[in-house]
């Protein structure tokens, strides 16, 4: 049994404290390990989704996930000499890392420079492959090439329109992410069950806002952030959520009260976070924990401790399990002092290697390689090794995309009016200034033909003026962009 149900919630997390415990059914050998009271996870893996094409009885009916493995993964970025022309040198930020992330809630946690942010990145298939070693698999074969447009990928900053509503920012992503053979009505169905599912309903029609429009909550504009990607039913949804830190702890929970809903549901979630509270943690079903590019701990998130108290070091009554096990990774001198069994000053690269090398010893990595090995040998028995999932394009034409771009964008300028006044502004003051200057010119060719070229030359430079101002547009634009490509 896991010393979790030993460990009290912090403040302002009694209502959640009546769901401690949670017994998760591991799909492989059906064994049950202990967890959190109270909160029963119904993981039914209710189908794969191999394909970017929504069928509409599927989405209503049952909601889909996938085992994403990653085996042997290895990153590596080239450090460039502090001179022109010197030698670059090689940084490893994963080294040789392995996982499973079945349906369900999986964690990625570790202090800052871990390498959580970069390992999730890589089973995302966002980063140039080049830097990468080991394969990644989903459901036992190769992920296609443009991965990318069959799963859903929540980035830290927001990718929706604030002058455009909750449900116009979901049919945005519809429009374009979807089939154009699926008609408008069963697309706005689409649409209402994802709002529902992430109980928006009260909020559906009310504009996400802008610092000078008043719309959504931030708990309410995050759940649209991830109802952007839930519209082609993922079969795999990552979250790089760490900012949760920045939120107030009722905003965390509110937003992390939705993910374990999905996953109930047979959802695959893969999110990385930085420090949770307890009342956020205790809904975890796996832990992966990253240190330097290494693997500290991967498993059902309740033994966690179990582990770490076989290293020697036990979580305190009343701590939380999150912060104790960063301040143990961080080799935090003070936390170690009281939690650790020996009582010595440890150097913090000898406790890095020996909590590693524990795990490496530890029944947990044997199940996890038996697994990782299990799943990449019936892909090899079946004749698979090479073969990839169905090769995945975008969903509509390059002119539906312009016209759906164009048409937010429109609707955007509609109602942010400032902006179109200012413009319309700024040209009436400058035409009203040469009208004054250059009224009534000279008709001697020789000054009448420099006043006009003057003439000609302040307006080109006004106009050149103006068009800076389109700048704004890819700056606001440009983590969309990064987003989708």
């Amino acid at each position: 049994m896991s010393n979790t149900n030993k460990v009290s919630p912090q403040d302002g997390e009694a209502n959640a404290s009546n769901m401690a415990k949670v017994d998760h059914k591991d799909d492989s050998n059906g064994v049950t390990n202990p967890g959190f009271e109270n909160h029963e996870m119904k993981q039914t893996n209710r189908g794969k989704s191999g394909s970017v094409t929504v069928n509409l009885q599927r989405r209503k009916s049952e909601w889909g996930g996938a085992t994403l493995s990653a085996h042997d993964i290895s990153y590596t970025v080239k450090i460039s000499g502090k001179c022109c022309g010197g030698q670059s040198t090689d940084k490893h930020i994963l080294k040789n890392v392995t996982g499973i992330f079945k349906p369900g809630l999986n964690a990625i946690m570790g202090p800052s420079g871990s390498g959580k942010t970069s390992f999730l990145n890589v089973i995302a298939d966002r980063l140039d492959k080049r830097n990468i070693g080991g394969k990644i698999l989903l459901d036992g074969k190769p992920i296609p090439q443009n991965f990318k447009c069959m799963v859903g990928f929540v980035v830290q900053d927001d990718i929706v329109m604030g002058t455009l509503t909750v449900r116009e920012n979901f049919a945005f992503s519809a429009a374009l992410r979807l089939p154009s053979k699926i008609k408008k009505a069963e697309r706005n169905e689409l649409i209402d069950d994802v709002i529902k599912e992430l109980g928006l309903q009260q909020c559906a029609d009310t504009k996400i806002g802008t610092p000078f429009i008043r719309g959504v909550s931030g708990g309410e504009r995050k759940r649209c952030n991830i109802g952007m990607e839930l519209i082609i039913s993922p079969p795999v949804l990552f979250l790089d959520d760490h900012h949760v830190l920045m939120l107030t702890p009722q905003l965390a929970l509110s937003l992390f009260s939705f993910p374990p809903r999905l996953a109930d549901r047979g959802r695959t979630i893969i999110f990385s976070i930085h420090q949770p509270r307890y009342s956020i943690y205790k809904l975890f079903n796996n832990l992966m924990l990253l240190s330097l590019g290494q693997t500290v701990y991967h498993g059902p998130a309740p033994q966690a401790l179990d582990f770490f108290e076989q290293q020697g070091y036990k979580c305190q009554l009343h701590n939380n399990p999150p912060d104790f096990f960063l301040d143990v990774i961080n080799a935090d001198q003070s936390t170690l002092s009281e939690v650790s069994q020996n009582n010595t000053i440890e150097d913090p690269q000898a406790l890095h290697d020996k909590i590693t090398q524990g795990f490496l010893d530890s029944s947990w990595n044997q199940k996890l390689q038996a697994d990782a090995a299990l799943i990449s040998s019936k892909s090899d028995a079946h004749g698979v090794s090479n073969e990839r999932h169905r090769s995945i394009d975008y969903a509509t034409s390059v002119f539906n995309q312009m016209m759906v771009v164009a048409g937010r964008s429109f609707r955007d300028l509609i109602r942010n009016p400032q902006t179109g006044m200012a413009v319309v502004g700024s040209s009436i003051f400058f035409a009203l200034l040469l009208i004054g200057i250059y009224w009534q010119l000279d008709e001697n060719p020789v000054t009448a033909f420099s006043d006009r070229s003057g003439l000609f030359f302040f307006m080109v430079m006004v106009q050149m003026f103006f068009n800076l101002g389109a700048m704004e547009i890819y700056h606001k634009e440009k983590v969309i962009y990064y987003t989708r490509t």
